[in-house]
């Protein structure tokens, strides 16, 4: 077979995958799936704030993935809540990966291809917890660390992790001081949930930065254990001066992300 007939069925194949991927993306229950799990994410940055209100006050909280979905087990109806976000959160996770199969752009790709697995680990650490289980993201996060660690270069591949989350939590800054959310949006949502959607973008921006630099820390210090994600960052924070002050802010900014997740569950673009 010569190679422009390899080609040339290799081109078919990709254009059908493309066109399976939309058909599925388009399908009604990805599509209320996806929107329930914006829902479900709006749920658990609200729980977030609370607790990074509890970390602020030193009452004494793990303001993380795995400790809101632990704090919704331990509520009225919290096994059913734990299932509405394991379902949620796994279409949103298959949608996203139909658009990383038919988006043209490399970034759309990368963003898409990132937010798929965020979204499959929340409905699995979701899922742990509806049946009994439990987990933890900090350990996950200082097994992740450690394991790159060990790895040749170790140290740079840590630290690399650091600034591709800073430059993560400056998109998220830029996204909300110029109101580029409002793009993912299919119409206007009320200023409510544009004020909303700005303090959210810039709040977790900046939560983020502090985890950033924790990794970029980790690696210069060759400190693996130190590294413990959003709940260590919002810790080492807190013992600044004024720490506690800026905590407040923070947890009113996942609070507002939370609120502006309901308004982006009915008018997302999906």
């Amino acid at each position: 077979m010569s190679q422009q007939n390899v080609s040339a069925q290799a081109g078919r194949a990709a254009a059908t995958a493309k066109g399976a991927a939309a058909q599925a993306g388009d399908h009604p229950v990805v599509e209320w799936g996806a929107r329930l799990g914006y829902a479900a994410s709006g749920v658990l940055h609200l729980v977030l704030a609370w607790l990074i209100v509890q970390i602020a006050v030193r009452a004494g909280a793990n303001a993380s993935q795995s400790g809101a979905v632990g704090t919704v087990a331990r509520q009225p109806f919290g096994l059913f809540l734990l299932w509405v976000l394991v379902a949620g959160f796994a279409l949103l996770a298959v949608w996203q990966v139909t658009e990383l199969i038919t988006a043209r752009e490399a970034f759309d790709k990368a963003k898409a291809a990132g937010k798929a697995v965020m979204y499959a680990a929340l409905a699995w650490t979701a899922g742990v917890f509806a049946v009994g289980g439990h987990t933890s993201s900090n350990k996950q996060t200082k097994d992740f660390t450690r394991t790159l660690m060990d790895a040749p270069a170790g140290r740079l591949l840590v630290g690399l992790v650091g600034v591709a989350i800073l430059g993560i939590a400056l998109y998220h800054v830029y996204k909300g001081w110029k109101k580029k959310f409002l793009e993912d949006l299919r119409e206007h949502p009320g200023q409510w949930a544009v004020v909303a959607g700005r303090i959210g973008y810039i709040g977790k921006g900046i939560a983020l930065v502090a985890v950033g630099i924790l990794f970029i820390a980790a690696a210069i210090q060759q400190q693996a254990g130190k590294v413990t994600g959003l709940d260590g960052a919002l810790k080492s924070l807190r013992d600044l001066p004024a720490g506690s002050v800026v905590l407040i802010g923070i947890a009113v900014g996942f609070a507002a992300y939370g609120v502006y997740s309901f308004a982006r569950a009915r008018y997302a673009r999906v």
